[in-house]
Formats: C-alpha cells, structure tokens, sequence
C-alpha cells in the first residue's frame, strides 16, 4: 500500500514511518524538512502522488499567538485539497484528547478547527484523538514553572507512549477509513501534579510541586475530566514506570 506520511520528521511521524515501512509498505516521508512545505503547498502534489493514504501528523510549531491556528487551517486545507487531486482513499489524522473541551485554548481551538476542515471535506477519514505523550511531560510540568517550584493543576490525564500511538496509526492506516473520531490514552490515571513529582524524582530532581487548581493548561483552567479519553477508547500498554525506566537508561 502506498502511505504518505505528513510530518514524518517529527516524534510521532519518524516512528510511524518506520513501522510502515517495516511492514512493506511504500512510505512517502514528507515534512518540511525533506522539502515538503504543508502550509504553502510546495512539494505536496509531488509527494501525493500515487497515494492511497495519508497520515497527517503534522504540528504547529507554535502553542499561542494564533500561529497554531494560522498553521493547522492552511496545512489542513492544503492537504486536503491535494489528497482529493490524487484520489486518496482514506484521510488519517492524529488530533488530541479534549480538544472540543479545551477551545478557550489557542492550540485547541486551532485542533477543532483542523478537526472540523476533515469532518467537511469530501476525503473519506480517521480521526485519532491522543492523551498527552509520556515523551512531553517535560513540557507539561513546566506550564508551572515558578522559580525553583511548580504550580500545576491536580486535573487527571492518561499519559501515553508516543510508540504506541505511532503502531496504532499505523494500524488505522491500513485499515478502512471509519468516518469517526477515536481516542487512545495510557494505562493509568495521574493528576497532572502527581505526574510532576513522579517524573521529577525519577529524574533526581528536587524542585517542589504545589498543587494549584488554577494554573492554565496552555491557556485554559482545566475543569473536570476534559483531558481523560472516552469510554471505549484503545488502552496502550505501557505505564509509567516502565517509559521512565526505558528513558533513563537510555
């Protein structure tokens, strides 16, 4: 089967290439940094070609500002529009667990849009909607960062591994498009605190964490459970200990 894969140099593009290719499919790997530009278009018609698929895991570079926003319309309508110039069968896009939740946010608000610019054309789709990855707790603590502490909100989230959220694409990739929005999240349930003072002893580091419901996450109080999956979503495997375990030792 011949795959486009768009954001292929990114954490969850590299590793999903891979495992395409390591089961015989031909794989275009486009990203900007191979000469494929999504938000202008150029090298899209080239790297189209021929596809039956194509896996958008593309990423603002951006969280704020509206730049997320300004990237995810015209990537999305680019890619679009040249997936139905090449016929493409099936339209498959990785987006983020809340994201119709979490629109007070800029980044979300600019998911919903990138969701709804799918849901409207006329490609046939998979939307994978993802937990946040293990591999970016580092980001999440440091929404917080208050001198040598951390304030972050207690609000419960399901950290995965971007390894298997990579195998799942891949296989939803070979699969007929479903017309729907799926999710995937980890194993175990932390609050966004708790993982901090987890992830920060793992890694011999001795900053304190307050809990402080009302610290934004990228712009929005979070409220609830807008970060947990719905009932029914895939379960990966992988759980906490065992990811930092593998990380440190690498």
């Amino acid at each position: 089967m011949k795959i486009m894969v768009a954001g292929a140099s990114g954490l969850i593009g590299t590793q999903l290439t891979s495992d395409l290719r390591r089961s015989g499919h031909d794989v275009t790997a486009a990203s900007l940094s191979l000469g494929v530009d999504t938000m202008t278009g150029k090298g899209l018609e080239a790297a189209m070609t021929g596809a039956e698929v194509v896996v958008d895991v593309t990423n603002a570079a951006s969280f704020g500002d509206n730049s997320a926003l300004g990237f995810f319309k015209a990537s999305t309508k680019n890619l679009l529009a040249a997936a139905a110039q090449a016929g493409v069968r099936h339209y498959l896009a990785l987006s983020v667990v809340g994201t119709p939740r979490l629109v007070e946010s800029d980044y979300f608000r600019a998911k919903a849009v990138q969701e709804n610019l799918i849901r409207a054309s006329t490609r046939p789709y998979t939307i994978l909607r993802s937990t946040q990855f293990y591999e970016f707790i580092n980001g999440v603590i440091d929404i917080g960062a208050e001198g040598n502490l951390f304030r972050l909100p207690p609000a419960s989230m399901r950290p995965v591994a971007a390894r298997e959220v990579a195998a799942f694409l891949a296989e939803l990739a070979t699969e007929d498009p479903l017309g729907d929005i799926i999710e995937i999240g980890g194993p175990e349930q932390f609050g966004i605190d708790e993982i901090a003072r987890i992830y920060l002893a793992a890694n011999e580091d001795q900053r304190q964490v307050i809990t402080d419901p009302f610290t934004p996450y990228f712009g929005v109080e979070l409220t609830g459970d807008v970060l947990l999956p719905h009932v029914g979503a895939r379960v990966a495997r992988q759980n906490l200990s065992d990811w930092l375990y593998q990380s440190i030792a690498a």
